[in-house]
């Protein structure tokens, strides 16, 4: 299969990225390293390169309903336009499709699915949808994150609007041109914004960004560090902590599931399943020794099978082990202890609701 490449594939590689294969694109994975990339978003500003994440434009006359009903959030408390809202994809068993970012825009609505999913998603809207409803994949607009500490001046010294932008919120800009968009979102649980550019724009941006970033301490971060930061705050990713064979319930995301809203994929199966309860629900675990949870590893309690970790590493920040795992309900109180099988090592971790460090997007 031919990879497909970022509109910044020629800086990543001037850089000196380590390129990997990931969702169907060769995306770098860290430049100067996981760690000190992770400590600088979480203690001046770091920059990623996001083009690979799914951008679905959803126009026309039947764009509220079609979307109402194939997402699972309720779309009406998006007041204005330029608001967003974390949402989830369902199929008809209550399973998650996808989870993704809808911004509300002045003729229509914004999907940022993530890389793998967007033509699930895109299939699910569009099933959805009337006459009238357009669904536009707009794979040709870069994705520029910038996320830490000192994001809101670096971005704020670019785009006026990104001083008054409030958390889960879009603006349309112009950037040397050219239509832009800048949003007040992010995936590191730090300050930060996601710069959405045409293409053919994006390394100009990226360029200005590091020019004006210099002084504040601004560096490239790769998808290594992008994962520690995200499980550092508990944020579930599609494919190891939610797919289709969980529900919302299960990986407590309940909170995004607008079950009063009337009619939506998923929906009568989310009704028995909120009914009986999840067999097994996704908690955080943090090491209390030195070994390391990692993804697949099993869970025990006095030497009995509970759960499964579905994502763990190294937390830079803590130092320490932490970890998301579905564990029986039994199970699942914060401040059980149990164990983690490290390749037939007893690793101690006790149960915790993220997020693990003392940060916040907002």
């Amino acid at each position: 299969m031919t990879l497909k490449r970022s509109p910044l594939d020629a800086v990543h590689r001037r850089l000196g990225a380590k390129m990997a294969p990931f969702a169907g694109w060769e995306m770098p994975i860290e430049y100067a390293g996981t760690l000190s990339e992770h400590r600088a978003v979480r203690e001046a500003v770091g920059i990623f390169d996001l083009s690979h994440l799914g951008k679905v434009e959803v126009r026309g006359d039947g764009a509220h309903d079609a979307l109402q009903h194939a997402l699972s959030n309720d779309l009406d408390r998006l007041k204005e336009a330029g608001a967003a809202q974390y949402t989830l994809c369902l199929d008809e068993r209550g399973g998650i499709v996808d989870d993704l970012i809808v911004y509300r825009e002045q003729d229509g609505y914004l999907l940022v699915p993530n890389a793998a999913n967007w033509p699930a998603v895109a299939e699910q809207v569009s099933a959805s949808a009337a006459g009238g409803t357009e669904v536009t994949p707009r794979p040709e607009v870069a994705v520029i994150a910038v996320q830490g500490p000192r994001a809101p001046e670096l971005v704020g010294g670019l785009f006026d609007v990104a001083g008054t932008l409030a958390y889960m919120h879009m603006a349309p800009v112009r950037y040397d041109g050219v239509q832009a968009r800048v949003c007040r979102t992010g995936y590191t649980g730090e300050r930060g914004f996601e710069l959405l550019v045409p293409g053919e724009a994006a390394e100009r941006l990226w360029d200005e960004l590091f020019d004006r970033g210099a002084a504040l301490g601004a560096v490239p971060v790769g998808l290594g560090a992008r994962d520690t930061l995200r499980l550092e705050m508990g944020y579930a990713l599609h494919g190891n902590d939610i797919s289709t064979e969980t529900d919302p319930f299960a990986a407590r995301l309940g909170w995004a599931v607008a079950m009063d809203k009337g009619d939506f994929r998923g929906r009568d199966a989310l009704v028995a399943a909120k009914a009986r309860g999840p067999e097994r629900v996704l908690v955080g675990l943090v090491s209390t020794d030195r070994q390391i949870p990692r993804h697949g590893m099993a869970v025990l309690r006095d030497e009995q099978p509970v759960g499964e970790v579905t994502s763990g590493t190294f937390s830079p920040t803590l130092r320490h082990g932490v970890a998301m795992a579905y564990v029986l309900r039994e199970a699942a109180e914060p401040g059980t202890d149990l164990q983690v099988d490290v390749r037939g090592r007893r690793g101690a971790v006790r149960v915790s609701r993220p997020p693990f460090v003392d940060a916040s997007p907002k």
